[in-house]
C-alpha cells in the first residue's frame, strides 16, 4: 500500500474514495479512529492508501479532479 492523500477534511477523503471507486481503484482509509484519541477536534489527518501498482493511476485521477494530495 502506498499513501495517496492526507487530509483533515473528511469530505475530501470521501470524494476521493468515490472517484477512485468509479475508476475501479481500490483504496483504504487509515487513521479514521484517531478522533477517539484526539477528542474529535480534527488535528490528525486521515490518510488514503492505494495499492502500489495503482498509485500512478490514482494520482492522475486526483490531479484531473483538482484534489490536493497534501503530501
Amino acid at each position: 500500500m502506498k499513501e495517496l492523500l492526507r487530509s483533515n477534511d473528511p469530505t475530501i477523503i470521501a470524494f476521493a474514495s468515490a472517484l477512485l471507486s468509479g475508476e475501479d481503484i481500490d483504496c483504504f482509509e487509515l487513521d479514521v479512529n484517531m478522533s477517539v484519541l484526539e477528542g474529535g477536534i480534527g488535528i490528525f489527518p486521515r490518510r488514503l492508501m492505494v495499492r502500489a501498482d495503482e498509485h500512478d493511476a490514482a494520482t492522475r485521477v486526483m490531479r484531473d479532479n483538482d484534489i490536493p494530495l497534501g503530501l
